[in-house]
């Protein structure tokens, strides 16, 4: 989700990011009964508050709630995403929000019921369309073409501010289930809007070496490295290509470099398994 601070925010954030790794464990709420509690506490709120105050106070509260959930702080995220509905119950971001924090906590049904409520709001809404189809797609692997479905209808919004992440994400899902063609033209896609995005450059490597085509798979691997930061996942993908065009001495020093940066990756385990 795209995030949007306000300096304020991102003040705010700073004065508690000290505080980040005291917290205890913690198992999400019920959502209603949490929110039953949020408006017993609050109950002042919705008879002192105009109409505009009130949607201010949702939109403040879904900023707070996006970037603690980006922060990982998801017992935050939620308190705030619930306050954000006790001041607007119809807040459709609010709900997308609380989609993308109980997707991160594996809360799949929680996961489903905000987004599916949060687009029954606003059905045209693109960031939930391309929020709920990549759940759909790495969470729900039989409801594949219907996550596909959701991409899709992000990308008819015109005024979609970050089409390049639902192509990138309609690439991935389709290069899980084996749509080589399908995944490069959306990966294509992606990249014609934004050349330099990493998602689509490892996605379309990743596509290339998966359907033989190891110079392309080469060529677009490099393509990422000179423009990002090398990962787990990019590094394995440079032994696997080298190790198949037959340079050991490039395929050794990706091995050795994801060892040495990500040695407990699952990449850095399937090396070590030979796993290739």
């Amino acid at each position: 989700m795209r995030q949007i601070l306000t300096s304020f925010l991102i003040a705010l954030l700073a004065l508690t990011s000290g505080c980040a790794s005291f917290f205890a464990p913690w198992f999400p709420p019920n959502q209603k009964e949490a929110q039953e509690e949020l408006k017993s506490e609050h109950s002042w709120l919705g008879k002192e508050q105009s109409e505009s105050a009130k949607k201010e106070s949702a939109i403040l509260h879904t900023q707070l709630a996006g970037a603690y959930y980006n922060r990982g702080q998801y017992k935050i995220a939620i308190e705030e995403a619930n306050k954000a509905l006790l001041t607007n119950s119809s807040y459709a971001p609010a709900y997308n929000v609380l989609g993308l924090v109980y997707m991160n906590l594996h809360e799949d049904k929680l996961a489903k019921e905000n987004f599916e409520r949060a687009l029954g709001i606003a059905p045209n809404d693109s960031e939930t369309h391309n929020n709920f189809g990549w759940f759909l797609c790495q969470r729900m692997p039989g409801k594949m073409d219907q996550a596909i479905k959701h991409f899709m209808t992000a990308l008819e919004d015109s005024l979609y501010l970050t089409p390049e992440m639902s192509n990138a994400n309609a690439g991935t899902c389709e290069l899980s289930r084996g749509n080589y063609k399908s995944a490069e033209m959306f990966f294509q896609k992606a990249l014609v809007l934004k050349p330099a995005y990493s998602p689509a450059l490892i996605g379309l490597a990743e596509t290339h070496f998966m359907s033989g085509n190891l110079s392309a798979a080469k060529l677009n691997l490099s393509r990422y490295m000179s423009t990002s930061t090398p990962t787990a996942r990019s590094l394995w993908l440079g032994v696997r290509i080298e190790r198949k065009t037959g340079n050991r001495q490039s395929a050794a020093s990706y091995a050795s470099q994801l060892k040495k940066q990500f040695p407990n990756s699952e990449e850095a385990a399937a090396l070590r398994d030979g796993k290739f």
